[in-house]
């Protein structure tokens, strides 16, 4: 029996008198690109943040890897998050940086991420505020990769990045899911880029889960030719435009 990398119960988040996120009942399987999708504001970084500790649910709950609670010590060995901007500091090269988590991370895997970098060609003694948008971000999933994590969580990966740059991180994402069996769970307002890649879908919109299951199930039942359609479908009743 597969393990879930995600499963959430009732889980809602309240700020103020705003749900960001309600009655969010999920169980994402391990072994697939997990799309989070949805227009902005619809409580995809809420959902993340939820699921890797950094925020506490107002209502119902939420484990990962297999019903471990978000933040204990097992979750966050098992999991790598890089948040939104891939967030660098950047007046640290990329050598710093590696230092940095190496020191922070118990297991971190140094000559895979030397040689990763490497092959990207993004050079260690440079500092990250010198890199181009699709290296900070290569850089910032290369630090997460090395960790070996079982749960990759990607918080708008791509958002920033013109199309080659996403293209190529995708790539790095699908080729460390291929090696290593890592999971990933991406959250993305732009749906284009998910079409090759995502195995399950999770539709969110005004904090609610409007549609989740694998791709090729929901394509099947729902006769939409792809993925765009059938989430554009499903988010025509939101006045949200879903970004191109």
């Amino acid at each position: 029996m597969s393990m879930n990398v995600m499963e959430a119960s009732g889980l809602g988040k309240r700020y103020g008198s705003i749900w960001a996120l309600r009655e969010c009942t999920l169980a994402v399987p391990a072994g697939y690109v997990t799309a989070l999708v949805g227009p902005n504001g619809a409580g995809k970084s809420t959902l993340l943040n939820m699921a890797v500790g950094l925020t506490t649910p107002s209502a119902g709950g939420v484990t990962v890897l297999g019903g471990r609670p978000p933040g204990s010590a097992a979750a966050l060995d098992g999991i790598a998050f890089v948040a939104q901007d891939t967030p660098l500091y950047k007046n640290l090269s990329a050598a710093d940086l590696m230092h940095l988590t190496r020191n922070l991370t118990r297991g971190f895997d140094q000559p895979y991420a030397q040689t990763r970098l490497g092959e990207l060609g993004i050079p260690l003694n440079r500092k990250a505020g010198r890199l181009s948008g699709g290296q900070q971000a290569q850089l910032a999933l290369t630090l997460a990769l090395a960790r070996r994590p079982r749960l990759l969580v990607l918080d708008e990966p791509v958002a920033m990045l013109d199309p080659i740059a996403r293209h190529d991180f995708m790539a790095t994402v699908m080729t460390a899911m291929a090696a290593d069996g890592v999971s990933v769970l991406l959250s993305s307002h732009v749906l284009a880029e998910l079409e090759r890649v995502a195995g399950y879908l999770i539709l969110l919109a005004r904090g609610q889960v409007r549609l989740a299951g694998r791709v090729e199930d929901l394509l099947a039942t729902h006769r939409h030719a792809n993925l765009e359609q059938l989430a554009l479908a499903y988010l025509r009743e939101t006045p949200v435009e879903v970004a191109k």
